[in-house]
């Protein structure tokens, strides 16, 4: 049976363990090798932002790790912009402003917390980044908070870009895309590295469906929603606030 939602790890468990494992984030061409399609979903959402929308002059990076995806849209952007870093994890937030700010000339912020509890400005961030960070969520009012939360930071016109672990609203499907990934962290590392990768997701993580998501995203304010990609248990998408 799965973890229950109140026994699944506290956020000071989950910032021992990224705190521990900066090096392994560190990494544009593969970003988390765990993830499936980790550098094409980066891509996406990155050449996305600056597709929709009309300027970025400051970026919000939520659970940035060790600075992968403002990197990316540094380098699909081409011209610098203001970062806001944020991770519980302070080795990680110093990695990431040690590596963003080596490419960009732009005015860095970092913080170190929990984005849900953390003291941002609204009406602020032209766009927020958040990969890897949401299935941390745990109930529907976590999940609402958050992302009405990241509604209200972003500017009139900004947009929000998110890769993620995914589940799925039918349970045979659900089933039959988890064997796929099973398959393909075996293909990684074997069959130990596979049941070690489930065993963490199943104590930490709470994913939800991209549909959920999707929801979410239009009951909070969004008016426009899309989905990039989906493969597996993996998804990007956004969407973007209305002027």
């Amino acid at each position: 049976m799965p973890t229950p939602l109140d026994q699944k790890s506290s956020t000071e468990t989950i910032r021992q363990r990224f705190d521990a494992d900066v090096e392994r984030f560190s990494n544009l061409e593969t970003g988390q090798s765990a993830t499936i399609d980790a550098p094409l979903a980066m891509e996406l959402i990155t050449r996305a932002a600056i597709a929709s929308t009309p300027s970025i002059g400051h970026v919000l990076d939520i659970g940035c790790g060790a600075g992968n995806n403002t990197l990316k849209l540094r380098m699909e952007l081409g011209t610098d912009f203001d970062t806001t870093l944020l991770d519980l994890s302070e080795p990680m937030v110093v990695r990431a402003a040690e590596r963003v700010g080596s490419v960009n000339r732009g005015t860095q912020h970092t913080v170190v917390g929990d984005f849900r509890t953390a003291e941002l400005p609204s009406d602020t961030y032209d766009v927020v980044l958040a990969a890897a960070v949401l299935h941390h969520l745990r109930d529907d009012d976590d999940w609402h908070q958050a992302f009405a939360k990241i509604y209200q930071l972003l500017r009139p016109g900004g947009s929000v870009w998110i890769t993620d672990l995914v589940t799925h609203e039918l349970p045979a499907v659900h089933q039959m895309m988890w064997q796929r990934y099973g398959e393909y962290l075996t293909s990684l590392g074997g069959d130990e590295y596979r049941e070690r990768v489930f065993e963490y997701i199943d104590f930490e993580d709470s994913p939800r469906p991209v549909t959920y998501q999707l929801d979410l995203l239009r009951s909070v304010g969004f008016a426009q929603v899309d989905l990039l990609h989906k493969n597996s248990c993996f998804a990007a998408f956004g969407a973007v606030k209305g002027p």
